[in-house]
């Protein structure tokens, strides 16, 4: 794959536009083929084809530089250009979405603009492709697996280098096994942790008299009430999880999975609160459902092998961690009076994951500054928040609730 360029600044960028029909192309040498240029090149490349400096350039001569110089290009990317090209309704390419697909950086409306337009494109789909590697077959697999559209699917088998690796959820999931095995070893017990009279003193679970302990609205994800609820939470995220940080990257994917840990156990403070909350089930349903949504808003396009099948079964090892979640709050407790963990943080972690995100999983590589229901999701979001906050400091003294004693 080519060098990527730096994206230019604004107040720098070459103007590019329509010349006469009789301006020749001229042949660039060798040191400015197109992948390879520094910006100066692609300043003096465009401006070949812009005297008058009105920022665009014509797509007749767009295509005749692609013509020379597509060779130098990734096969993707140039048959990705070809579509701006004939995508165009007025005639013309503009300077800044070349550059944003050259380096890497598509504009919204540079995808519209190939989104909308009427040219098919006549290469063979990504998965028709043969002679693959092990790793370029997985990366490919992957794109299959999250992205809806080929022209998507083919970018991202062209960009990504695994570089960095997808670090954040096999990090998360491993210190979470580290944690359970050393609760384990403690507490002699492996299924059913939660029922050992002496779990509810571990520091890091969210207990409803201890929730002045700001880290344990988060750090609870450490904490699984056995073998059979980290189990299924581990396989989840790791399904699930690793696929969409390889696309989406570790500071997205991240993002809501945090949010759904978050949100949990704020719902638990807010609509169970006088019960504990333990394990990372808000992030991971947090996840899931999020790309369980967006497999369904992009039903056509998903070309996963057994999508229904899949999402059955998805659907139905949720339900069964959920009603195994319900099933133990409303058990006689191993340490009365205080209940045993609440379900609320699932519910939590499923409405994160159905609001921002689909929103992240829908606009891959775009910027969610420019989506104004990312906007309208992340207020909701904050606005809860604080709620919650409000709701933990004053809420419990003013309905004189009975709290079960710190363990």
């Amino acid at each position: 794959m080519g060098d990527r360029l730096p994206e230019p600044h604004a107040s720098s960028s070459p103007a590019v536009a329509a010349s006469s029909e009789a301006e020749e192309i001229e042949v660039l040498d060798s040191e400015d083929v197109l992948p390879m240029a520094a910006e100066d090149h692609w300043k003096a490349l465009f401006d070949q084809f812009d005297p008058d400096n009105t920022g665009y350039i014509s797509t007749e001569k767009f295509r005749s530089l692609l013509q020379r110089h597509g060779s130098e290009l990734d096969p993707h990317k140039l048959e990705v250009l070809l579509a701006l090209a004939d995508s165009n309704s007025e005639g013309r390419i503009c300077y800044q979405d070349f550059v944003n697909l050259m380096s890497n950086k598509r504009s919204n409306s540079f995808r519209q603009a190939i989104l909308q337009g009427n040219r098919r494109l006549c290469s063979k789909a990504l998965l028709e492709e043969t002679g693959l590697s092990l790793s370029q077959r997985l990366i490919r697999h992957v794109a299959y697996e999250t992205l809806p559209r080929e022209i998507d699917r083919k970018w991202y088998y062209d960009s990504y280098t695994c570089c960095p690796p997808p670090w954040f959820m096999i990090t998360i999931t491993i210190v979470e096994v580290a944690f359970f095995l050393y609760n384990g070893v403690v507490l002699d017990r492996f299924v059913l942790q939660v029922t050992h009279p002496l779990y509810l003193k571990n520091t890091l679970l969210y207990h409803p008299q201890l929730r002045a302990q700001a880290w344990r609205y988060l750090t609870y994800i450490f904490m699984h009430a056995g073998i059979e609820h980290l189990g299924l939470n581990v396989v989840l995220q790791l399904l699930v999880g690793v696929p969409l940080e390889m696309v989406h990257g570790a500071a997205r994917i991240s993002f809501v999975y945090v949010a759904g840990v978050v949100a949990g156990s704020l719902a638990v403070s807010v609509a169970d609160m006088t019960a504990p909350v333990v394990g990372s089930s808000g992030g991971v349903y947090a996840l899931v459902s999020a790309h369980l949504a967006n497999i369904v808003m992009n039903w056509s396009g998903m070309k996963c092998q057994f999508k229904l099948l899949r999402m059955a079964v998805a659907l139905i090892c949720m339900s069964f961690e959920f009603g195994r979640a319900v099933w133990l709050r409303f058990h006689p407790s191993a340490y009365p009076p205080c209940p045993h963990p609440s379900f609320m943080a699932h519910l939590g972690g499923v409405v994160v994951g159905i609001t921002l995100g689909v929103i992240i999983l829908r606009n891959y590589e775009q910027r969610l500054q420019d989506q104004t229901l990312w906007w309208i999701f992340l207020s909701i979001y904050v606005i809860f928040v604080l709620f919650a906050i409000f709701w933990n400091i004053f809420a419990y003294s003013l309905l004189d609730l009975k709290l079960p004693p710190p363990p």
